[in-house]
């Protein structure tokens, strides 16, 4: 099966936080899945150096907005490194690549007749003496009436022109807005409704529900032409006559990093697609619209064939039972966290917590709660007073026994429960399953006593031993999705190196070397600790 997976393009103006990983995770368990399972996969994802948070950040710090963009890019690299993410490709929409590839399209829509181009007035700051791109424009939501900037509201969803946006001000400068005519290029979507419509009702299976609502209201209200371009000098210039001084709006440059950056690995993106079996698209709610409606109808007009379509559509993560605010700092960000714990920890808690279905909450109570007892006390617990017991009773020798039928056959359905769990999207689910079958395991060892059969029964003590060994080695492989550093530590002392999603029925390694924990306690204390750093560093920044 040939696969491509995208994860969204984060904002390269600031640190990400746990929020933003807890929508991007997915992408990279599903990678990974894939690959194990012999499929043909690309990953590809990247950091948005384009738009208006950068060029603010830019002009407070009177930097150039290149500098701004490289800075948090790689640091974005550094950190998803640290989380061992796999993406295929890290791109960066400032590349001359991605520019050219976005320049292509917008005279593609162009000449298919995709766009046309008309005065209208837009958001205006008189003491800045400049248009304002939406993101520097505040008021209220006409369909709320909650807080909103110049497009869409972070409360309801709601997508809009600037001009609906009630009691308008300057973000900069907090005056009263006028408006102001100028000339922009608008994508004609209004009259691709019929197609959308057919793509997300052949689709909607495989959405998740988020996704599923969000798209069919924006249906049953009908689509609106909307502009690509922007009264912006950074970005990606327009490569039309009459639009100098203009740039390509980021919700089409953004989008379209997904098409630059696999152009990049396959070539020929017509004949890519068109051997494509599957799509998977994976972000936050707010990004819904942007991912099914607007990037397949560019698609559709460009002549990119359509495949099976997977949205992966987080809700949001809350902090400590609060929206996370990177404007008054209450965040905990990636940088932080990679530094001071470890990635398999941090990855278990925001997938088995991970918001699917709901909003879900992360506490620092919580999260070494859980790694203490799920991670150090379950699975942990396994591999090592497994691997323990070998190396202290069995002369580091590995049993060749006959392993219990029972175990086999539980093992054996877990790989299709798991394999189902995947194919509807229940990540967290998979996730679940695998670890009640972790303390299963525990049971079953603490059962069958080995530490008394040894010395009674060795053939027993052996077969428990091997069985034990059998469904660690399986267990690891199913887990390696998820927790890819420990699993490879396990795999690789039971001499097993080439992954797959196979069941493991014969383990190569002879002999067990002295083993180090999997996962290290964390002391309850940095609970207190943690909840103290962040609201001191709330209170910093307020």
């Amino acid at each position: 099966m040939n696969v491509f997976i995208g994860g969204a393009w984060p904002y390269a103006n600031g640190s990400l936080h746990i929020g933003h990983l807890a929508g991007l995770l997915p992408g990279d368990v599903l990678a990974r899945y894939h690959r194990n399972k012999g499929d043909c996969v690309l990953y590809v994802s990247g950091s948005d150096c384009h738009g208006t948070p950068i060029s603010l950040r830019a002009k407070q710090e009177n930097v150039e907005a290149k500098e701004i963009a490289s800075r948090y890019h790689e640091e974005f690299v550094q950190a998803f490194e640290a989380l061992n993410f796999s993406y295929d490709v890290y791109g960066r929409t400032d590349k001359d690549s991605h520019k050219d590839f976005v320049k292509k399209v917008v005279l593609d829509l162009e000449e298919t007749g995709a766009l046309y181009h008309k005065e209208s007035e837009e958001t205006y700051c008189e003491a800045c003496e400049q248009f304002l791109p939406d993101r520097l424009v505040e008021g209220i939501c006409p369909v709320c009436q909650k807080s909103a900037r110049g497009d869409q509201c972070d409360h309801c969803g709601e997508i809009f022109d600037d001009g609906d946006l009630l009691e308008p001000r300057c973000k900069i400068c907090q005056n009263k807005t006028s408006k102001k005519k100028t000339k922009h290029a608008y994508f004609a979507l209004s009259n691709l409704q019929e197609y959308i419509e057919e793509f997300t009702n052949e689709h909607k299976d495989r959405w998740r529900i988020n996704a599923v609502n969000n798209t069919s209201r924006y249906l049953k209200e009908g689509l609106k032409d909307r502009a690509i371009t922007r009264d912006l000098a950074y970005g990606v210039k327009v490569p039309l006559e009459g639009y100098q001084g203009k740039s390509i709006y980021v919700w089409v440059d953004a989008v379209l990093g997904y098409l630059s950056t696999a152009q990049e690995q396959v070539g020929d993106l017509t004949k890519y697609f068109s051997k494509l079996d599957r799509e998977y698209y994976v972000h936050g709610k707010d990004n819904i619209p942007f991912h099914t409606i607007i990037f397949p109808a560019l698609k559709e007009v460009i002549g990119l064939s359509k495949q099976e379509n997977y949205i992966v559509s987080s809700e949001y993560l809350t902090l400590e039972g609060r929206k996370i605010s990177t404007s008054s700092n209450w965040a905990i960000w990636l940088p932080y966290i990679t530094a001071n714990y470890q990635s398999d920890a941090i990855r278990y808690f925001l997938l088995t917590n991970n918001p699917e279905k709901r909003d879900a909450d992360f506490s620092w109570r919580e999260f070494v709660y859980s790694t203490n007892a799920e991670l150090l006390g379950a699975w942990g617990n396994l591999v090592n007073r497994t691997f323990k017991f070998i190396s202290k009773h069995n002369d580091h020798i590995l049993p060749k026994t006959e392993v219990k039928l029972e175990i086999v056959t539980r093992v054996q359905g877990l790989y299709k429960e798991v394999e189902q769990r995947f194919e509807h999207l229940e990540l967290k689910g998979a996730l679940d399953s695998i670890f009640e079958q972790v303390r299963a395991l525990n049971k079953f060892f603490d059962e069958e006593t080995p530490w008394i059969a040894k010395k009674e029964d060795k053939d027993a003590c052996d077969q428990t031993i091997s069985t034990c060994l059998y469904a660690i080695a399986n267990l690891a492989q199913l887990l390696e999705p998820f927790l890819p550093d420990s699993s490879r530590k396990v795999l690789d002392h039971l001499g097993i190196h080439d992954i797959s999603y196979q069941e493991i029925t014969k383990i190569p390694a002879k002999t067990l070397d002295n083993v180090d924990a999997l996962f290290s306690r964390i002391d309850v204390k940095k609970i207190e600790q943690e909840e103290a750093i962040l609201k001191e560093q709330q209170s910093l920044r307020t």
